[in-house]
């Protein structure tokens, strides 16, 4: 645990916000059953991973991704910084709204020996869909955890899990009480790690406020990287 922290210490400190990783992103068709088929971006490191994120978005979950790799949202901070895991040996997969969540944890199984499912926001009740392939951890990061929490139903059924949450997050459907509650629900199978400082304006439920994260990306971005590393 000790040693968790003092790594996520230290990449916090030397994170840069990014979306560029290692090497090119690549377009990967994830179907998302009825709806259709779904994009995602793949971000590789230079070398073999050695863990590899499922990441979704929250709202809608859409953020446009092109079948050139452009992304026409690109203001969620898992968007954002979704190239800078590659940095630490870490592969990562964005998903568009309609890319199926499970489908995509089952392909980072043949590109990395663990796979962590990271959900923002609302992005969270999507997780329950994931875990009959058996995740290695997951990510809640200002997650609708109340939601999360019903649909998941038994706690056993987690992996180790990470709960993120800023503590001045104002949005009534990710109040920072909700991570405390959940943590408790989820009992060692989760830990906590509380965000502060940096900016918030406009709607608290969206990109720009406390909700997203706003100038402590690095933090978080270093913390699940820890988390990622923690895990054996």
């Amino acid at each position: 645990m000790r040693m968790f922290w003092k790594t996520t210490a230290l990449l916090a400190g030397l994170f840069l916000v990014s979306v560029t990783g290692a090497g090119a992103e690549e377009v990967v068709d994830l179907g998302g059953g009825l709806f259709g088929g779904g994009r995602a971006l793949l971000d590789r490191p230079a070398g073999k991973a050695r863990a590899a994120l499922v990441l979704l978005t929250g709202g809608d979950g859409y953020i446009g991704i092109g079948v050139d790799g452009s992304v026409q949202r690109g203001g969620n901070w898992i968007v954002r910084t979704r190239g800078a895991y590659a940095r630490s040996g870490i592969a990562s997969i964005t998903l568009d709204a309609n890319a199926d969540p499970a489908r995509a944890v089952a392909y980072m199984r043949a590109i990395a020996p663990r796979v962590i499912v990271v959900a923002m926001s609302r992005g969270a009740l999507k997780v329950a869909g994931t875990l009959s392939e058996r995740p290695d951890g997951v990510v809640f990061a200002s997650s609708m955890l109340n939601d999360a929490r019903s649909m998941i139903g038994d706690p056993a059924r987690l992996p180790p899990t990470l709960i993120i949450h800023h503590r001045q997050d104002s949005c009534r459907l990710t109040l920072p009480e909700s991570a405390e509650e959940f943590r408790q629900w989820a009992g060692g199978r989760a830990r906590l790690v509380w965000i502060e400082g940096g900016s918030s304006t406009g709607n608290p439920c969206q990109a720009r406020a406390h909700h997203g994260f706003i100038g402590r990306e690095g933090q978080v971005v270093a913390a699940i990287t820890g988390f990622a590393g923690s895990l054996r």
